[in-house]
Order: C-alpha cells, then structure tokens, then sequence
C-alpha cells in the first residue's frame, strides 16, 4: 500500500453484503480517509453516509457504485471535484463518462477497488 489516498464512494450502503459497503471497510482497514455518499443515510466502520453531494477537496480516487444512468446526475460533481481517478467498478463502466473524464484530464480505470486493495495496488 502507498500513502494514504483520501477516497469518495459514490454509491455506498449499510447493506453489508454489497460491495461497496466492503469496499468501505476495506480503505478504512487500511488506513484511507474515507468519504461516503449514497441513497439512505448510515454508518459503516465509522464512516457515515452522506446522502446529499458534500463538498470535497483534496481527493485522490472516486471509487463508483452507481450504474451509468446513476452517474449522470453526478457527473459535474465528479469533474468539479477534480479527483486525481475514478475507479469504475465492475457494473459501473461508462464510455460516455470516460469521454467527459478525459476532456477534464482526470484519470480514470476501469477495476475493481476491492482487488486493487486486497493486492496492495490501490
């Protein structure tokens, strides 16, 4: 693992079986800062859940767990956030998004944030 890279989960849950609720508990384990935004308030390893965009700065990764029609409604909010990446988990991928990432020089991948972590590669 590298330095600590302060991350938003945009699409995050208390349902414990989902991903990105791991995906939560796994950055904090090991160590991130971690913001969370998602459809019904919450709390998950001391992170809570925000359900309105709150205003970020200084962040390294958006971690999505939103589908592309989702997304939209976020778009500007992510551009205007100006993350270093965007991780697109596997359900999330978005061509259209990409095109906007990329006119905006924001680095974004198409992975799984929860094997980038488990391989020390996050």
């Amino acid at each position: 693992m590298t330095k600590n890279k302060k991350t938003l989960v945009l699409g995050a849950t208390v349902k414990s079986e989902k991903a990105a609720y791991k995906a939560i508990e796994m950055l904090v384990a090991k160590g991130h800062s971690v913001l969370a935004l998602g459809q019904n308030t919450g709390e998950v390893a001391g992170v809570k859940i925000n359900t309105k965009a709150i205003p970020v700065k200084n962040i390294d990764t958006i971690s999505l767990y939103l589908n592309p029609t989702r997304q939209r409604d976020y778009y500007n909010y992510i551009v205007d956030a100006k993350p270093k990446r965007v991780l697109f988990n596997p359900g999330t991928e978005n061509p259209e998004f990409y095109q906007l990432l990329d006119l905006n020089n924001i680095k974004y991948e198409a992975a799984c944030t929860l094997v980038l972590l488990t391989l020390n590669k996050y």
